[in-house]
């Protein structure tokens, strides 16, 4: 052995791991009490002080790197949904403007659920994130209702003004009805404490916060937005007359 090597006594590696076909070391770890992506976030402010030797080069596996890929799949499927309801409105109500109206219910939805999951201290994991989605059919909902009673009304000959005032009364007790019933149905689900229940908390408050805070916000907000909208179109066709 002298012949042609050096034997000494050294502390190695008891399995050699190969990732891509170059050497890897597997580092694991688990998290109680604080989320996965919140450590991510320390470890990679951490490698900017401290980087890594050259030649050595970090990848993330498990919950991180599923994440990673998630978070950026329903960002697109967010903004789908979003074109696609605002594409079945304007076939349904065959016009571009008052669709655009009813889609200010979404952020008012958003208001609160951010502040829901602040509130409960949740995060904004994965099913938090599909709540999101869910959220954006549900309170679009409210701003329909008061959309589509108004063009009722209009089209049997009242004003905008005084049609809105009306659709803003005769929907706010169906808007009320349906709002509470789907945030009190989504309690249990919030309020839930057995096995890997903290999964789906943040999907039902990000769902109770979005529906509440559409509820109150947007029965101001949208006759607001379709005041300013049929305002603008009657000052134009009123330019075209003169």
């Amino acid at each position: 052995m002298s012949q042609f090597a050096e034997v000494r006594q050294d502390n190695s590696p008891s399995l050699l791991e190969r990732l891509d076909r170059q050497p890897s070391v597997t580092i694991t770890s688990e998290s109680f009490g604080r989320p996965s992506g919140t450590l991510a976030d320390e470890a990679i402010a951490f490698l900017k002080t401290q980087p890594l030797p050259e030649g050595v080069k970090l990848t993330w596996g498990a919950d991180i790197k599923t994440q990673d890929e998630s978070f950026g799949a329903l960002g697109s499927v967010l903004l789908i949904s979003f074109i696609l309801i605002y594409l079945i409105m304007v076939a349904l109500y065959d016009s571009y403007i008052y669709p655009f109206v009813a889609l200010f219910a979404i952020p008012m939805a958003a208001v609160g659920a951010f502040l829901a999951l602040n509130l409960s201290l949740n995060h904004l994991t994965l099913f938090a994130q599909l709540g999101l989605i869910m959220l954006m059919g549900l309170v679009t909902k409210n701003a329909i209702l008061i959309v589509d009673f108004t063009n009722q009304l209009k089209a049997q000959g009242k004003y905008y003004k005084e049609a809105l005032i009306i659709a803003g009364k005769e929907r706010m007790r169906p808007i009320l009805m349906t709002t509470l019933a789907m945030a009190i149905g989504m309690l249990p689900i919030a309020l839930a404490k057995g096995t890997a229940s903290e999964w789906k908390n943040g999907l039902a408050w990000v769902i109770i916060g979005g529906l509440l805070s559409s509820m109150i916000l947007t029965v101001y907000l949208v006759p607001m937005v379709y005041y300013v909208v049929d305002r603008i179109k009657e000052k134009i066709a009123n330019r075209k007359h003169k």
